[in-house]
């Protein structure tokens, strides 16, 4: 199952590596150096060339390694919370697999779910339902019941 190509695992690696404490000290230690020379060098042009191309071309690469690293932890993440939302027999089957919804189709689900927040306020408890169809149901159900009291075809409880 852990089949990872090169390239995955060295950048599995340098992303490691350059979040460690190391290589701060390291980074730290190249502008320390770069920043003493400076006088040797006269402060030259290229002196400054040197450590502008070098962080330059550092600072591009590490963006693809960064976002690399990230987008794995994001589908480890969502592959998580999948699980969650599978094994629990209360939750609502249609969040499995939600990342992969456009950002309007999000905002229609994020709407959803605000109208289950403000059922679940009107009810005074917000542990009552545990999720849209549950919490749409139960709403209805409420509302008969109470339709029914107020007409007189159902007396008190």
């Amino acid at each position: 199952m852990k089949t990872k190509n090169l390239f995955e695992k060295i950048a599995t690696k340098i992303t490691a590596w350059t979040g460690s404490s190391t290589a701060f000290a390291v980074a730290f230690g190249v502008i320390l150096v770069w920043g003493i020379s400076g006088p040797v060098f006269g402060y030259s042009d290229t002196w400054q060339l040197v450590i502008n191309t070098s962080t330059t071309i550092i600072t591009f690469l590490m963006v693809f390694l960064i976002q690399k690293s990230q987008n794995k932890d994001s589908k480890a993440i969502q592959l998580k919370l999948n699980e969650l939302i599978a094994a629990n027999k209360y939750a609502s089957n249609r969040m499995v697999d939600i990342e992969d919804l456009s950002e309007a189709e999000l905002d229609i689900l994020h709407k959803f779910y605000q109208q289950l927040a403000d059922i679940s306020k009107k009810d005074q408890d917000i542990h009552q339902s545990h999720s849209i169809d549950a919490a749409r149901k139960l709403h209805e159900q409420k509302s008969s019941l109470k339709k029914l009291k107020d007409s007189g075809r159902l007396s008190g409880e």
